[in-house]
């Protein structure tokens, strides 16, 4: 049972269709505009990694899945993406990393 999406050459969003069958006809039109000018788009899929996978991509350094919780955690993860990009990282982000690393979180994540 596929789920097909289209792209709306009228507002450009995607819509999806389900069809029972691959072999089944269905006609498609826009689920936002109800356009009928629609193109196939290539769909995304979902890709689950192991605990094991996620660990070895992002460091040594935590020993559980549940440490990257940490904002401290998250924080070095930030300093390597912006490393590994060439980008500079923004003030506010040095500024809340080097908090939390002093052990002042910020407060969305203090509850955690």
């Amino acid at each position: 049972m596929p789920i097909y999406e289209f792209k709306c050459a009228d507002c450009g969003r995607l819509s999806s269709v389900f069809v029972k069958t691959m072999s089944a006809s269905y006609k498609a039109s826009c689920q936002h505009c109800g356009g009928k000018k629609l193109e196939r788009a290539l769909s995304r899929f979902a890709y689950h990694k192991s605990e094991q996978t996620v660990l070895e991509e992002y460091g040594s350094e935590p020993q559980r899945l549940e440490d990257y919780k940490d904002p401290r955690q998250i924080g070095r993860w930030a300093e390597r993406k912006f490393d590994e990009f060439g980008v500079e990282m923004p003030k506010e982000a040095r500024e809340m990393i080097d908090a939390a690393r002093e052990g002042e979180f910020p407060e969305p994540v203090k509850d955690l």
